[in-house]
């Protein structure tokens, strides 16, 4: 049998829809409302109209004829931001999360890291920059986020597709928390750029000219060091380590296209 996917046409959406294959005794319904903006790799632009999207995929769920939904929601919101934009929108995913628990298919949620992978087209574009030599909004040194390679992030989606999960919250995140700083230079590193430029922190108020809020507001909302718990049953990360993770999209990379750089700096 088929699954469905709320949100097919998104980076993550193509990928599970070429992974996924059929479930032979489970009708499922994988809803990925609103994931497009569930990454550190764009400068916020994926937040506008985000609300409405994911409501209208919990409402699409709740619709559903599916034996079983898998709701994949943000691995940030466990720390409540302490400002808005992001604090409302912390508020709704946690409000539809619920939503979706309480509907009256069986279901459970699966709170993903930030993604990344070879499809990041935000990805792309900031190695097209970076060869440019521009600057990047890259917060603070010290306050760390979970990220999560796209393969990664399928694999514990299909194996979060379990009855027995019903009404439970689970976690997919590699590793500990990494600050967005030490994960982007170590991809300028690989695509040949030692020392990528940082925006100043103090270049906030005009930064918010150019950069959206909630942008602004991820990189400097600090996540515990360790892993958040529960994770998927069954599942470990393939890439849990980050360098891994950007070592293996580059050489992807490299293999399609001959695009210099493994990884390694």
């Amino acid at each position: 049998m088929p699954i469905s996917i709320i949100g097919r046409q998104s980076e993550l959406g193509k990928l599970l829809a070429r992974h996924a294959g059929a479930s032979p005794d489970l009708k499922l319904l994988v809803n990925l409302a609103g994931q497009q903006a569930n990454t550190l790799l764009h400068d916020g632009h994926a937040w506008k109209d985000f609300d409405k999207t994911l409501k209208a995929g919990v409402r699409r769920s709740l619709r559903t004829d599916a034996d079983f939904i898998v709701f994949a929601s943000f691995a940030f919101v466990q720390r409540i931001p302490p400002k808005d934009p992001l604090r409302s929108l912390t508020e709704t995913i946690l409000a539809c999360e619920q939503q979706v628990l309480a509907g009256p298919v069986p279901a459970c949620v699966v709170r993903l890291g930030y993604l990344y992978g070879p499809t990041s087209q935000d990805l792309h574009a900031y190695r097209k920059a970076f060869r440019l030599g521009r600057p990047y909004w890259a917060g603070p040194r010290t306050a760390g986020q979970f990220h999560l390679h796209h393969d990664d992030a399928v694999r514990a989606l299909l194996l979060a597709a379990n009855p027995r999960h019903a009404g439970k919250t689970f976690y997919a995140t590699a590793g500990g928390a990494v600050p967005f700083m030490r994960f982007m230079d170590y991809f300028a590193r690989g695509i040949g750029k030692r020392c990528p430029l940082h925006i100043p922190l103090l270049a906030a108020p005009v930064m918010q000219l150019i950069v959206r809020k909630e942008h602004m507001q991820q990189v400097a909302l600090a996540m515990p060091s360790g892993p958040p718990r529960p994770q998927v049953p069954r599942w470990k990360p393939k890439l849990a380590d980050y360098r891994r993770g950007i070592d293996s999209l580059l050489a992807d990379w490299q293999a399609a296209s001959g695009a210099p750089g493994s990884g390694t700096p």
